[in-house]
């Protein structure tokens, strides 16, 4: 696939001066208060940002935050605490600025974060006038935010129809590469995990999926609409009983090709939606009409762990469960372990699927797992920087890991230390870690890593 990259724009000097914005995924978890919980997404989006800094461009960011109602505005729909950590990430002030698709001002140089752009009347069914409004702004639109590539809104698609020049950032550019690596040859059998609260935003995507693979794994909101269209009950669950005939439709035709979509066999309901809420394993027949299915149950998840671990290719896109909630979390964890263990060439794509895979390894038994469960022999100094967890302020991390002998390093293109630096002794290499866990050990100051392993390309990082 050929696709005009920004990286490509900055390399032929087409970016200095101009005006550049950027659609980026900064949909961070927070908490009640508004702190931001896990800001992996925040992070990975710097890159672009700071391409475009240094390239002399004048930088408009914007992203959704949940799913604010268009034209209201209310506190916890804002960017602000985005921008705030931002700034914090870059050196600068990150200003945020609302009510801006009319007109903004930023010069060359600097960087402006535009305010929830889900607030935008016309947002979601990507209204033509706000497309062109939106393309007006710009002389580069630069589409860096997968998690919501399959959205057709206006900050993901109309904006691009219209702008004067439309490319992909380097995590859009870095995921089509990945995914051509996995679909244009891969190897069989090719498993697809879809999950997800809703089954209209990805059903384009089922339905591709459901000529081209050889296994369809569905989960969430997504799967109960399939256990609707397989004849179970599901109580008050989230679904879209107006879909079950586009669900019935994908069914037959994995039939047809000889595959199938699994219909989970036991589920874990609550009666109520909370973290605190008393999970129960039911078989799936057995559904009240007061449950919520929350997660997939053991049965189901054993089952599908072991179709994992004899596929070729695995594309993975959503948590099969509500993964926030501990008792919820299970399904997703054992999906997980299955992926990490398997030895297909895997992808993880998507913000949820990126933060439900950190969440699970927040312990330090669960760094060894990770650690030992890569298939790929990528994680060299485990032992070293675990001695070194918590005995450091951050500070003294540099010198720490001079006395120690740890270095980080490149595997790509950089087979030195990450820094250039000439230690050497262990090293920490993040390729086949999927994208935002590498750095989210790299730039964690609990595990005494000093320079994280920036890979130029993503293509190889998905063995997780």
């Amino acid at each position: 696939m050929n696709i005009l990259r920004f990286e490509d724009l900055v390399a032929e000097g087409r970016v200095a001066g101009q005006r550049v914005f950027i659609r980026a995924d900064l949909n961070v978890p927070q908490d009640d208060a508004g702190n931001i919980t896990e800001d992996t997404r925040i992070r990975a989006s710097v890159p672009a940002i700071e391409l475009a800094l240094k390239a002399g461009a004048a930088v408009m960011v914007t992203s959704h935050l949940g799913r604010p109602t268009e034209g209201e505005f209310k506190p916890e729909d804002s960017l602000a605490p985005v921008a705030l950590r931002l700034g914090e990430l870059l050196g600068r002030e990150v200003k945020l600025i609302s009510n801006w698709v009319d007109g903004v001002s930023v010069q060359p140089g600097e960087v402006v974060l535009l305010e929830n752009c889900r607030l935008n009347k016309g947002e979601k069914k990507n209204s033509e006038e706000l497309a062109r409004k939106l393309a007006a702004l710009c002389d580069i639109f630069v589409h860096d935010a997968f998690g919501t590539a399959h959205r057709a809104e206006g900050t993901t698609y109309g904006i691009a129809q219209f702008a004067k020049v439309a490319c992909a950032g380097p995590l859009l550019a870095a995921e089509i590469d990945a995914i051509n690596t996995a679909l244009e040859a891969p190897k069989r059998p090719l498993v697809a995990i879809v999950a997800g609260s809703k089954v209209s935003t990805k059903l384009t995507i089922l339905q591709a999926l459901a000529k081209n693979v050889d296994g369809l794994i569905v989960g969430g909101g997504i799967a109960n609409t399939f256990m609707l269209a397989a004849g179970l009950k599901i109580g008050k669950s989230l679904a879209e009983p107006d879909l079950l005939g586009e669900a019935t439709a994908v069914i037959e035709a994995m039939k047809a090709r000889g595959a199938a979509v699994p219909i989970p066999e036991d589920v874990v309901v609550a009666k109520t939606f909370a973290a605190d809420a008393p999970a129960t394993v039911k078989a799936a027949n057995e559904v009240a009409d007061d449950d919520m299915i929350l997660d997939i149950g053991p049965k189901t998840a054993a089952k599908l762990a072991e179709q994992l671990m004899s596929a070729g290719t695995i594309v993975w896109n959503g948590p099969v469960g509500v993964f926030e909630f501990e008792a919820f979390s299970h399904g997703t964890e054992t999906i997980a372990r299955a992926i990490a263990a398997s030895p297909a060439f895997s992808i993880a794509g998507g913000g949820d699927t990126l933060a439900a895979i950190a969440k699970l390894v927040r312990t330090e038994e669960q760094w060894r797992w990770l650690a030992h469960t890569l298939t790929v022999d990528r994680l060299q100094v485990f032992e070293p920087i675990a001695r070194l967890r918590h005995q450091h302020r951050v500070a003294e991390k540099r010198a720490v890991a001079d006395q120690h002998g740890v270095s980080v390093r490149r595997r790509l293109r950089h087979r030195g230390c990450g820094d250039g630096a000439a230690r050497t002794g262990p090293g920490f290499d993040d390729a086949g870690l999927a994208p935002g866990v590498g750095q989210l050990l790299a730039n964690d100051p609990h595990h005494g890593v000093v320079v994280p392993a920036r890979r130029r390309r993503n293509h190889e990082l998905d063995d997780l």
